[in-house]
């Protein structure tokens, strides 16, 4: 399970939320990551350092995009509307959208930060992966 790679990279290795949430997919998927690769999702920590948008929505998000966009967002089918549905289980699961919100309701401290809120991101990319089917697409750049 991917929780259970959370804590390390999170908490001893130090990634943020969204670092943490793309190396464990990347890991459980095989997405073809290189280490370069995760600098990109770097900015999406803190709510993009501002309190917006949860990094680990974010992430999941690249991922669903990594695994499933061929050519194209626009020029791929169904991914719009995927992504639409990613969100509103995320909402679901966590209960908001934001990283203000989310550190709210889950940050533990600064020892333990937003473990929690990460590891349920990590349990509900799973469950929506195999509920949506989702594997890396061909021709993704794996």
């Amino acid at each position: 399970m991917m929780r259970d790679m959370v804590e390390q990279l999170y908490l001893v290795k130090d990634n943020n939320c969204a670092e943490t949430t793309l190396r464990v997919i990347n890991d459980r998927y095989a997405l073809g990551l290189k280490e370069e690769d995760f600098k990109l999702v770097g900015g999406y920590g803190a709510g993009f350092g501002c309190g917006i948008t949860c990094g680990v929505l974010a992430a999941g998000i690249a991922a669903i995009g990594k695994m499933t966009i061929q050519g194209r967002a626009h020029a791929t089918e169904g991914f719009k509307e995927l992504c639409a549905a990613y969100v509103a289980a995320f909402k679901e699961k966590i209960g908001c959208l934001d990283c203000t919100d989310v550190k709210e309701k889950y940050f533990a401290g600064e020892e333990r930060r937003c473990l929690s809120a990460v590891q349920l991101g990590a349990d509900l990319f799973e469950q929506f992966a195999a509920e949506h089917g989702l594997c890396p697409a061909e021709g993704s750049g794996k």
